[in-house]
């Protein structure tokens, strides 16, 4: 009689692709191969994902999960401004991105198709403009006058886009420590938030040419 396997967990088959395309430098070619490879039945991998594109997806969506489930433990979270919020959110976001800078890596620099790369990103994209776009809400809930107010969907796109920048520097940052990519996180949100405050959002139509013209270095 064949003992029974273990089952694993979602982030321990998620951990096991991370370490095959790091070890391997390439995708599996199959899902039948990779879990014949790991010795997973493939059925337990279906309970995580249909597919490789969608556990990409999911992985990217687990970093920003994770940063943002230490963020709301952290002392004095709650009592933070929207502007220190957004800026607790990148620190803790990039450390986690930092604990897995080699998948990173290989993730967005490795493949010939950017498109495809940013595609990967979506789940991301999705928590990250709710998350931001909640807390423009929370500031315009504090305005009294309409016309102070900042429409949440560019508010949130903008954030989407600063992110793109900031790991794109990080990417690059060959800084010890990514001291320079804290830099960078520091004054890309400070100048933003700034500009929120005393500029309507519809006046910049260019939201990356603004961020790449700010010269964060």
């Amino acid at each position: 009689m064949t003992a029974k396997k273990k089952t694993l967990t979602a982030n321990e088959i998620t951990t096991k692709y991370m370490e095959y395309v790091m070890e391997h430098e390439h995708e599996p070619v199959s899902v039948y191969k990779f879990c014949k490879h790991e010795d997973i039945p493939e059925d337990q991998f279906y309970t995580v994902a249909g597919s490789f594109e969608s556990l990409r997806k999911s992985i990217w969506k687990q970093f920003f999960d994770n940063a943002h489930e230490v963020m709301l433990k952290a002392d004095g979270y709650e009592a933070l401004s929207a502007k220190d919020k957004m800026l607790t959110m990148y620190y803790t976001l990039f450390e986690v991105l930092t604990a897995n800078r080699s998948y990173v890596l290989y993730s967005l620099k490795g493949k010939k198709d950017k498109m495809k790369s940013l595609k990967e990103l979506s789940e991301m994209r999705k928590a990250i403009k709710e998350f931001s776009g909640t807390l423009i809400q929370e500031s315009n809930d504090e305005k009294q006058l309409r016309i102070l107010k900042h429409p949440v969907s560019i508010f949130s796109e903008g954030a989407w886009v600063q992110t793109l920048f900031l790991l794109k520097y990080w990417m690059d940052d060959n800084s010890p420590g990514f001291e320079k990519t804290d830099v960078a996180i520091e004054k890309s949100v400070r100048v933003i938030f700034d500009v929120f405050e005393t500029t309507p959002l519809e006046s910049i139509i260019d939201f990356g040419k603004f961020l790449w013209k700010e010269k964060m270095a």
